[in-house]
């Protein structure tokens, strides 16, 4: 049966922390440590092997066409440096439903190393996961909590086996599952975007930046960490169906933090450049920064609305539309326009995103950070495919009550 094959657990280890479940050779002259049956999981298999379950797609699609539950086990045998997890939560980012459905800017690499029928990739760039049982003991202890140091790591599934070295341990103290679990996409694409684009100088207190999407879980980590920066913000929204909706929309960003926020139809109306001067009379260089997830329309007003030499970042595309640039803003304004893709900049230095990472974290404990709403969907191993299908395919679709987020129970 596919769901009994054991694994090739040091090539499945080799693979984990690269794209998905890509097939990779096995090591030779490894030196193994069985695990201790006290550590297995709940569901466990035949002669200590841990049962697991796996959301996995083997041709690009939409999720609710695609997506399969694959069930497979894991070796109780460890290679040497080589960590047993089972995950505790791992979120729903719009990347990942993009991935599936082949339109993201790097495609799935499939394989059948987990006992698929056919070669398959497994979704989730971000969560985080409990150490069950490890051959890395100078690095990691059973108890331990750890999230992927690289994308494309496969988040979405109930366990894990990985190579140490592909972990970052973090402190677990005075942290939820969920708070650990979707630290390291949107807060810290919302942490280096702020730091790392602006020079000569670096933006400053009282420094203006403007961004489009600030309900999204980007715009809520920028909000935030301007706000304890003592940068000013604009931000701009989508209005909501009533008018009650859209002002409670805005104080709530208010209360995090948040300068001003302005609708989609206000920012981009007559009147807007006028209160943009009113906002922004004390700073002779206007707005340093702008901060770009929309694209159209949104973008063109968004650089016309920055100061001479600033930096427009784009980091999203959710208008689906080219983001057109005015002639005069590059000859006459010096503006610059950039792109961010974090997988890049998390891939290129795991040193700063430790530490990234770390510092946010620090903030949540210290009660100065707040969580972005989020829905969690349970997931048990009796859990069907169906709901879990749904609560991908939903992601992008109109306005949701927070971001979806998988939560590990009893797997």
């Amino acid at each position: 049966m596919a769901g009994l094959r054991p694994l090739r657990a040091q090539a499945l280890a080799n693979s984990l922390v690269r794209n998905s479940i890509r097939p990779n050779s096995c090591g030779t002259g490894a030196r193994f440590s069985p695990v201790s049956r006290t550590q297995v999981r709940y569901k466990s298999g035949p002669y200590g092997y841990t049962q697991a379950k796996s959301l996995v797609f083997s041709e690009c699609g939409e999720p609710k066409d695609v997506l399969k539950l694959h069930t497979h086990s894991i070796s109780p045998t460890l290679p040497s440096s080589t960590v047993l997890l089972r995950s505790l939560a791992a979120p729903i980012n719009p990347a990942d439903v993009n991935l599936i459905q082949g339109t993201y800017g790097v495609k799935p690499s499939f394989s059948s190393l987990i006992g698929t029928a056919e070669p398959s990739a497994i979704p989730g760039n971000e969560g985080v996961f409990e150490v069950v049982a490890t051959s890395a003991t100078d690095r990691l202890a059973a108890g331990d909590w750890v999230i992927p140091a690289k994308t494309g790591f496969g988040t979405w599934r109930t366990h894990a086996l990985a190579p140490a070295d592909g972990l970052i341990r973090i402190d677990r103290e005075g942290l939820t599952p969920v708070q650990a679990g979707t630290v390291s996409v949107n807060p810290c694409s919302a942490y280096r975007m702020l730091r790392d684009f602006v020079a000569d100088p670096a933006l400053r207190e009282g420094d203006w930046f403007i961004q489009n999407g600030a309900n999204s879980g980007v715009g809520r980590a920028a909000i935030q960490l301007a706000a304890l920066w003592g940068y000013r913000s604009v931000n701009v929204v989508r209005a909501r169906p009533s008018a009650a909706e859209t002002q409670a929309l805005k104080d709530e960003l208010t209360a995090l933090g948040a300068t001003h926020v302005v609708t989609e139809d206000e920012f981009r109306g007559r009147g807007f450049r006028d209160m943009l001067a009113e906002w922004t009379r004390a700073n002779r260089e206007g707005v340093r920064l702008g901060l770009n997830c929309v694209g159209g329309a949104s973008a063109q007003t968004m650089a016309r609305s920055l100061g001479p030499g600033a930096t427009l970042v784009t980091y999203g595309g959710m208008a689906r539309q080219p983001v057109a640039l005015p002639t005069g803003l590059l000859i006459f304004k010096d503006v610059r326009f950039r792109g961010f893709w974090l997988s890049r900049w998390a891939d290129r230095d795991t040193r700063a995103k430790q530490q990234t990472v770390a510092e946010i974290l620090d903030l949540v404990r210290a009660g100065k950070f707040r969580d972005v709403p989020v829905v969690e969907v349970p997931w048990t191993w009796d859990t069907e495919v169906d709901g879990l299908r749904q609560a991908v395919q939903g992601t992008l679709e109109g306005f949701r009550a927070g971001k979806g987020v998988f939560v590990f129970r009893d797997t």
